[in-house]
């Protein structure tokens, strides 16, 4: 397997580099600057000079909810053009398989729970996110396409929330985990007594190590050829305030935690149903205070002061 990692220095890509190890892959990476995938010309010309056989796009503009709100074009555009490139340069190369990540947040805001991959499109999208939702069920459509019309065996993986190295923890664009991190630490060294949190702390969300996640793209390259979206997730989730117990007590800051209730919850519950990936063997296996503890330990040795 020639496999290129588009995206490889993100927390997605930094992973699939580390479970790479011991794969056999010859891996393919290019930097920001070394290849622009916004440029559909460079990214064929890249195609043409390396031929990968395996390509997995985890490249995308990716932030939380108040970047998806402030930016909503970049979100649309971006991400419609990055993976536009990278599928349709792939199969113009003749990419064996392409694996494309998507996102929790296609489905819709109201779907049932746990959510089947069979809700996409069968209602509203959380409107907070809708212009990153919209640009990755875009992608799923495009493989969907390229498999219907050409017989490429592109396919598609939905992940949930993901967390671990290499995480953003900018204040103002980072998810929930990595900004529930930085908050708590920075009010440990600063003596708050307390730490205010945006929402009610009631939505339900599921959380995954991208490392699991690494391990089940691995997985899909080698076992999965349906045209349907695989969900990848724990099947488990716990409320924002539970997660903001376990990560106050990661961090150590023994403040109280007040809830803004006027700032937005964003989707009520987001809990994926991962019974198809189960079916073919796999299993997450960081638990997710493990994970909390290692991903604040990285925290601590990797970024700067804020």
């Amino acid at each position: 397997m020639r496999l290129y990692i588009a995206g490889h220095r993100g927390l997605v890509g930094s992973a699939l580099m580390r479970a790479a190890v011991g794969t056999g892959a010859e891996v393919l990476t290019r930097t920001r600057a070394e290849l622009d995938l916004l440029d559909a010309a460079a990214v064929r010309k890249f195609y043409v000079e390396t031929q990968p056989t395996h390509v997995i796009v985890a490249a995308a503009k990716v932030g939380g909810i108040k970047a998806n709100n402030d930016f909503p074009v970049e979100f649309l555009l971006e991400n419609l053009t990055i993976q536009n490139n990278l599928i349709a340069g792939a199969y113009d190369a003749g990419v064996r398989k392409l694996l494309f990540l998507g996102s929790s947040c296609i489905y819709p805001k109201f779907a049932p729970q746990p959510i089947r991959e069979d809700s996409l499109l069968t209602g509203a999208l959380e409107p907070t996110n809708e212009p990153y939702a919209i640009a990755k069920i875009a992608g799923i459509k495009l493989c969907q396409a390229y498999r219907r019309q050409y017989g490429a065996d592109f396919i598609s993986a939905m992940p949930t929330n993901l967390y671990g190295p290499h995480d953003n923890f900018d204040p103002l664009t980072s998810h929930v985990l990595p900004a529930l991190i930085g908050k708590f630490h920075r009010a440990k060294q600063a003596g708050a007594s307390s730490v205010t949190l945006w929402g009610s702390g009631t939505p339900r969300r599921e959380f995954l190590h991208v490392d699991d996640l690494a391990r089940a793209c691995y997985l899909l390259l080698e076992r999965y050829e349906s045209p349907e979206p695989i969900n990848v997730g724990t099947g488990e989730d716990v409320t924002i305030r539970e997660l903001a117990d376990l990560v106050r007590a990661a961090v150590g800051f023994e403040g109280e935690i007040a809830w803004d209730a006027t700032q937005p919850d964003g989707t009520p519950r987001k809990l994926l149903d991962v019974s198809r990936l189960k079916e073919l063997g796999w299993q997450p296996q960081v638990a997710l205070p493990d994970g909390i503890a290692a991903a604040y330990q990285w925290y601590l040795d990797n970024v700067p002061a804020q």
